[in-house]
């Protein structure tokens, strides 16, 4: 009976944690996009203007904004304003250097070319004999690469349980593992800590 009980009790656990964290999550965002709606005049406030409140109103206006600004940045004039913002920023010693960084991140995993995080390969890291996964975010070029003896490939390796962090690492295309998994499924594995493991995958391990 008391196995039974704690089955039952560890079961419930299982079932209510990740419906929890999920709400949670979707609560945080949901009232972080309304705190944005702050840098509206008071006048112009939603709460002020409707007689109620609306939950995720700010996710909606946060959407439309972006989609706007995407208009406006495609067009003519704004395409100009921008490189004419580019220009000036290239001008400013130390936050030129950040922008540039994070422009070339940013592009590398939303550009409509992106091949960030597309496949799922398996490193020996951080020593041999032990295995880490990886994802590649591109092939490794310029200086980096011409003061190897070897084709290298550039491999960001997540950490557990928060995959957002992790390492940046070259290294030699031959040494790495082409995996089927998608990277989903890796996603998953790297936060559960080896937990929750994909389906066992068949056939010929892909290429870059």
């Amino acid at each position: 009976m008391k196995k039974k009980i704690k089955s039952t009790f560890l079961a419930g656990i299982a079932g209510i944690i990740p419906i929890m964290l999920t709400a949670y999550i979707l609560f945080f965002l949901i009232k972080m996009m309304d705190n944005l709606l702050k840098i509206i005049p008071a006048g112009f406030q939603p709460d002020e203007l409707l007689p109620f409140h609306i939950p995720g109103l700010g996710i909606i206006i946060t959407l439309i904004l972006i989609f706007v600004i995407g208009l406006i940045i495609k067009s003519y004039i704004g395409n100009k304003l921008v490189v004419l913002g580019e220009w000036f920023v290239g001008k400013i010693p130390f936050v030129r250097g950040i922008y540039q960084a994070l422009k070339q991140l940013v592009d590398a995993i939303f550009g409509d070319k992106s091949q960030s995080f597309k496949k799922v390969v398996l490193i020996e890291y951080p020593r041999r004999g032990m295995y880490a996964l990886a994802f590649v975010t591109s092939e490794t070029s310029g200086e980096a690469q011409d003061r190897t003896d070897q084709r290298c490939i550039n491999l960001f390796i997540p950490t557990t349980p928060n995959p957002t962090s992790g390492f940046y690492i070259m290294a030699p295309e031959d040494d790495v593992k082409h995996m089927d998994m998608t990277v989903e499924e890796a996603f998953k594995l790297i936060i559960s800590g080896g937990i929750v493991s994909p389906n066992k995958h068949t056939g010929n391990k892909s290429g870059l």
